[in-house]
């Protein structure tokens, strides 16, 4: 498996009026934990699409357990519970506060598409090969 995590802390911009985080900001929560663990193993979204694969979101889901607050410092742990086979990639995701209690669980399903053709594709051989070892 692997397993990257990476901290945000809460703005206030995110909050509602609950001095809650808003449920919406969480896709991007999450998106910023994929980005940096992609970035973790040596790639960025960038580099992937230089390699002529895009990357869509279809599915996206969120389980809220307890609320983040305003200037809370959150965990975001991004894992890979499996090395993607085919043309779809799961990112299991959890958000801790810094009292390391567990506020949101979510998965992330992406689809790796050919820039030009549109069609569905594979991992770029590059990143298969610096995340294999994980799955060893």
């Amino acid at each position: 498996m692997y397993e990257s995590n990476t901290q945000i802390r809460v703005r206030y911009a995110e909050t509602d009026q609950m001095n809650v985080v808003y449920h919406g900001n969480y896709a991007q929560y999450f998106e910023v934990g994929r980005a940096e663990a992609i970035r973790n193993l040596g790639f960025t979204y960038k580099d992937l699409e230089a390699m002529g694969i895009i990357m869509p979101i279809v599915e996206l889901t969120c389980k809220f357990l307890r609320p983040a607050h305003y200037d809370d410092l959150l965990t975001i742990k991004t894992m890979l519970k499996e090395l993607p086979q085919e043309h779809r990639i799961e990112f299991h995701q959890e958000v801790y506060n810094q009292q390391e209690k567990l506020l949101t669980i979510g998965k992330v399903v992406l689809y790796f598409i050919d820039a030009v053709t549109k069609e569905k594709a594979t991992m770029p051989k590059e990143w298969h090969d610096a995340v294999a070892p994980y799955f060893k």
